[in-house]
This record gives C-alpha cells, structure tokens and sequence, in this order.
C-alpha cells in the first residue's frame, strides 16, 4: 500500500470507461472519489456501486474536485474544453486513445499540459501486451538484420460503430484514427516516423456527395521510412481482414477466429507477426500501474505514451488524411513543430516520391 493515494476520478462510463474505472479502483496507487457520464441513472448507479460521488455533468465534476488525475474515457467531443479545464485545475491525465481529433488539438492539449507542468499519458496498451513486447525484444536482438517491409491490418471484430463516428468534425475521422491508432503507435514505436506517407481512403456511402461528407469505412496508407523500408497497413470497419500473411515466426496469433489488428515484419532472413488479442485488462492495469507510479516515484518509474510522445502518432494520421485529399504522398515530419522537446527523438524519415 502506497503511502500516498492519487485522489482520481473518471470522465466517461461507456464499456472501456467501466473498465477503466475496475481497474482503477483494484490498484492501491489510485482512491477513485467520482465518476461522470451524461447518462445520468448510469453516472448515479455506478457511483453507487464504487463508493464515489457521480455526476452527470463533466464540467461540474471538474469544478467541484481538486483531483491527481482524470482519467477519460468519453469521446474527445463531448469532453475537450472540460480536459483543458483539468489541465489548468493541475490534474493529470490518462486518456483513451485517440489523443485528439486532429493534430492542432493534440498539439494544443500537449502545450497546455507542460504549461502547467502535469503529466498527460495516453493508453497505448498494445506497448503492454506480451506479443507486442515480444515482437520489439526480437527486433532489437536482431537489430543487424535489415528490415525491408512493414505489413499490419486492422479490423473492427464485432464491434457496433456509434453515430458521432460518421462526423468528421465529431469524430476526427474514421477507422483510421478511431480504430488503427494504437497499431500506428506500434510502427512508429518500433521504427520511427515516415518521411512519406500516401493514403487512400473510401466509405460505403451510396454517392460521391454523402461520401464527401463522411468518415472512411477503409484505408490503405504506405509509409516510406528510407530508401529501404516500407510499411503498409490496411484498416476496415471489417472483421475479417485476417491475419497478415502467414509467417514461419509467430508472436502471439489470432483467437478463436476472431481478428483485431496486427503487424508483420520482414527482414532479411526473418518474418515475426505480433497481435493484438491479448488480455486489454492485464494490458491497461499494467499501463496504469506505470501511470501511477510515476506520479507518485517519477525519478524511478519513466513514463509510458506520454501526448507529447504520441504528437508523431497524429502526425502521421494527419498526413495521411491530407495525402486522401489531395491525392499525393505527404511528409508526417513538417506537420510536426520543428522544436525538439514536442517531438523527442527524430527518425531518419525517407526522402523523395514513391
């Protein structure tokens, strides 16, 4: 038992919110002391059966807490101008991935939080799970062995799409920010940050104008990293993508024939696949743990995903949603700010045109 709780609450009480919340309330870092959502009998009982106060007012919840952490599971749109209220309250936030809707939000909430110096992490579990983990030890054991293709598919299993993702401007985008962003995050972890990026995106609207007006249903991006290295990655609102194609080495693998998302590296003399269908609890408990600890001991735990860290995540995301409009491959490394301390390590990125 930590001789300091982090007193915290959580924003949010969909399923990932809930579990959230579980976890949370199981860890001995963390004393949970409210819980919001906008539904109102929701927000009540779950307060109820977590001993806390609940709200069905995010702004109200800011207001009358002084909290060490928020963590937020409620869609960015309905809760953004309610982080920045946090951020300048001095909480620190844990967030559901995406960062943002867009690279000039992630920006804006990375710039406030080292204004008013919190901590801010986003919850890339895939950095957690066994077969990820395992995936980066090979590569680093075998970091002589040259690297020349990046393969990873995403797709969304027997998952109900909400409305607010149909929205642009609610939702940021389709299943490319929505649904592959913790699958870019394993990428650009593993190799960098593309010096090109090319995007195709299409939706299943029934004509070119609703098409226009909604967010992608499937996209196909190509990452250039060097003269020598490619990625692609495919992500649909299917299920049945499949597992990339099959490998001699295997990091995990598909269960009981369902697929979310995974990657596959080819190098000289070797083919390794990770996936992500590991236990998301065993993975978010470990990530809050981190979360947690470095709060409380920061010189002895470093932390995992920070926003400023996942501001190459969405600069790679921005780029591709650019290149869909404009139809030509476009550079993740000028959408970032040139100042190093908002986009820590820089990656030799690739140079010309596909």
């Amino acid at each position: 038992m930590p001789d300091l709780q982090l007193k915290t609450a959580v924003l949010g009480l969909d399923d990932a919110g809930i579990m959230l919340l579980d976890v949370a309330s199981h860890l001995s870092y963390f004393h949970v002391v409210a819980v919001a959502d906008t539904d109102a009998k929701l927000a009540e009982q779950t307060a109820g059966r977590y001993n806390c106060t609940g709200y069905d007012d995010y702004r109200q919840l800011i207001i009358s807490n002084q909290l060490d952490c928020l963590l937020v599971a409620a869609p960015i749109h309905t809760c953004a101008e309610y982080i920045n209220q946090a951020i300048k309250k001095k909480f620190n936030i844990f967030k559901l991935p995406p960062l943002a809707r867009d690279f000039a939000e992630a920006a804006q909430l990375v710039r406030l939080a080292e204004e008013q110096d919190i901590k801010f992490a986003v919850a890339n579990t895939n950095r957690f799970t066994q077969s990820f983990i395992d995936l980066k030890e090979k590569l680093h054991q075998n970091d002589n062995e040259k690297v020349l293709l990046i393969n990873a598919v995403c797709g969304v299993a027997d998952q109900q799409i909400p409305a607010w993702q149909t929205d642009p401007k609610l939702a940021g985008g389709g299943v490319l920010i929505n649904n592959a962003y913790q699958t870019i995050d394993a990428i650009i972890c593993n190799f960098g940050l593309p010096g090109l990026v090319y995007s195709l995106n299409s939706n299943c609207a029934a004509d070119k104008q609703q098409r226009s007006l909604l967010t992608e249903d499937t996209a196909i991006v190509t990452m250039k990293f060097s003269d020598t290295l490619l990625g692609n990655l495919i992500a649909s609102r299917i299920s049945c993508l499949g597992p990339p194609l099959a490998t001699p080495i295997k990091i995990g693998g598909p269960q009981e024939g369902r697929f979310l998302s995974g990657l596959t590296v080819y190098a000289k003399d070797k083919i390794l696949t990770a996936y992500d269908n590991q236990d998301r609890v065993c993975a978010i408990t470990m990530q809050l743990e981190n979360f947690g600890l470095h709060l409380l001991k920061p010189d002895k735990n470093p932390l995992i995903s920070s926003a400023k860290e996942n501001l190459k995540n969405m600069a790679v995301i921005e780029a591709a949603y650019l290149s869909a409009r404009t139809s030509m491959p476009e550079q993740p490394p000028r959408i970032l700010p040139p100042q190093p301390r908002y986009i820590g390590a820089q990656s030799s990125g690739g140079s010309g045109v596909f």
